[in-house]
């Protein structure tokens, strides 16, 4: 008689797409992460945040009070956080714009200092996967490190994992699919990202 098949939960992933483009190149670097984490069995749903109501965080503090029922401005945000608590995967995907981040995922990344409102240990074991792309030579010139380091201070801080970084230098729409290297590696951190063992 066959053995009980032990049946694994499907790991949920959430791409946040930090890009006023859907097809840019960050975007292309995350599509390549969601391939592999799909391949590894998981669920994944993209939000593109450009196209979404998300003011930037106007330092009330009412989701820092005592008994605070979340973020106080009424907008995306509010869908976005039962979203982000409930995958256990995020994948966050920037270009990088005057020398950081782009303004979109900044903004995002402000509104989740209200996150543990939600929940408590809101970002502990969550597994976080970074995709940047930039049009200089390298990571440095183009300020790249800058918004890396502010990723893993914020997700060391709140005791989540990055579990891989992927990024390179493209400037025309689509260019970074050229780069067969880092496509490899983008697919490869897609499965890292969900697999069971960290």
């Amino acid at each position: 008689m066959a053995g009980k098949v032990e049946k694994r939960e499907t790991k949920k992933v959430l791409v946040l797409l930090g890009s006023p483009r859907k097809k840019g190149n960050s975007g292309i670097l995350a599509d390549r992460i969601a391939r592999g984490a799909k391949a590894s069995g998981a669920k994944v749903e993209t939000i593109f945040l450009h196209g979404l109501n998300i003011a930037p965080c106007n330092s009330c503090y009412a989701c820092q009070k005592e008994k605070s029922k979340g973020c106080a401005i009424k907008d995306a945000m509010q869908d976005l956080y039962p979203k982000l608590l409930e995958a256990e995967a995020w994948v966050i995907a920037s270009p990088v714009y005057w020398f950081t981040m782009s303004a979109q995922t900044k903004i995002f990344m402000d509104r989740c200092f209200a996150l543990p409102a939600y929940a408590k240990e809101a970002f502990a074991g969550k597994r976080i996967a970074i995709a940047m792309s930039y049009g200089d030579a390298d990571p440095f010139s183009s300020g790249c490190v800058n918004a890396l380091r502010t990723f893993q201070d914020a997700f060391n801080y709140t005791r989540a994992k990055i579990v891989g970084m992927v990024y390179g230098s493209a400037y025309e729409a689509g260019e970074i699919r050229a780069n067969d290297v880092l496509m490899k590696a983008a697919e490869e951190l897609g499965k890292k990202l969900v697999c069971l063992v960290p």
